[in-house]
């Protein structure tokens, strides 16, 4: 029956299997084992449980400015379980940005990014700006003081750019302000285009991974290799799992919060948007808002595509690491303006 079913489906689907089990086969290099570099299935994991955890809180949701806030208090307060779903969600969308940084900051300390392997560097920078817009989107949607009132700063950076910056907000937003509009805009963002992006680029970013093996590690002269199945998908199933019992154990310690209802009238002492966002909304307050925004678009640019400047930072200078000293230099300032921006608020 066993071999009847199998020959049904293999039929139907033509899967070629021999590949499918070589690809499994395959050989990695031993650098894989450290624990760093098993760190690109998190986010993957991530947009699982965040896709899962979505489709249960839309249930309850309403899209709608005059109900929103009270949605998500009765999936908070009082529907079964509304608490923990909710903060799951919230709190792989952290977990999520963290495992991206850090894979992406991994693979420039590596100099995985080199040639052949530009453009699933440039994807992934796409994928980390892709994931910012999701939570970004998702933040808005509680409709709660902090959640409006960053919004409206957040949004206000739109309106920098040069000559359509003002039609860019408008459009945003579905008004000058913030408005009934921008909800119903954020949330077929948050829900209908960003999942089908982020869908794209991280199968994308997979398959050139695939197709172009593992970078070699420089200067790791270890030519011993292991299995990509069993040991290391085994390897990468430990990761995953602490890393669901961290979640777990997060959202039981620290529920989720919801503040006061969105006014309009009133701001908030204290407003800030996520932590993720502390190093442009340190730059709002240090600069004007047109300069600020042409430092992050400026500072997006070159991560984009870093590796050609590297490549010429090489040319220029051989040898000297030039390259990795910039870009940990870059790295420290945000580490900077996110703790100055933590500390001083």
């Amino acid at each position: 029956m066993r071999q009847r079913i199998a020959s049904f489906i293999g039929h139907r689907i033509p899967i070629p299997l021999e590949r499918v089990r070589a690809s499994f086969g395959e050989a990695l290099p031993v650098h894989l084992k450290e624990w760093i570099f098993c760190l690109g299935g998190t986010p993957a994991l991530m947009f699982g449980i965040l896709a899962s955890t979505g489709v249960l809180l839309m249930f309850y949701y309403i899209p709608d400015s005059e109900h929103a806030y009270r949605s998500v208090a009765d999936i908070t307060m009082h529907v079964r379980f509304g608490w923990f779903i909710r903060g799951i969600h919230h709190a792989a969308a952290h977990l999520m940005v963290i495992a991206v940084l850090l894979h992406l900051y991994r693979v420039f300390g590596t100099r995985a990014y080199r040639k052949p392997r530009e453009l699933n560097w440039m994807m992934g920078v796409i994928l980390l700006l892709t994931v910012l817009g999701f939570t970004f989107t998702g933040y808005s949607l509680v409709c709660d003081q902090l959640s409006y009132w960053a919004t409206t700063v957040g949004t206000n950076m739109i309106g920098s750019a040069p000559v359509i910056g003002e039609s860019l907000l408008t459009f945003a937003r579905g008004g000058a302000g913030v408005n009934p509009n921008t909800l119903t805009r954020f949330f077929f963002l948050h829900i209908g285009i960003l999942p089908v992006a982020l869908t794209v680029l991280v199968v994308g970013h997979i398959l050139l991974a695939r197709l172009h093996g593992v970078a070699p590690l420089e200067g790791d002269p270890r030519p011993e290799t292991y299995p990509f199945h069993p040991e290391h998908t085994l390897r990468e199933l430990i990761i995953l799992m602490l890393v669901l019992i961290g979640l777990v154990n997060y959202v039981m310690f620290f529920p989720p919060e919801l503040h006061e209802p969105a006014d309009p009238s009133t701001t908030p002492e204290g407003i800030h948007p996520e932590w993720y966002f502390y190093p442009p909304f340190r730059l709002l307050k240090l600069m004007p808002r047109q300069a600020a925004f042409w430092c992050v678009s400026i500072f997006i640019g070159c991560m984009f595509a870093w590796p050609f400047l590297d490549r010429g930072l090489d040319r220029i200078a051989p040898g000297k690491n030039v390259g990795r000293i910039v870009g940990s230099a870059a790295f420290l300032l945000l580490l900077v303006l996110l703790v100055w921006e933590a500390v001083a608020g």
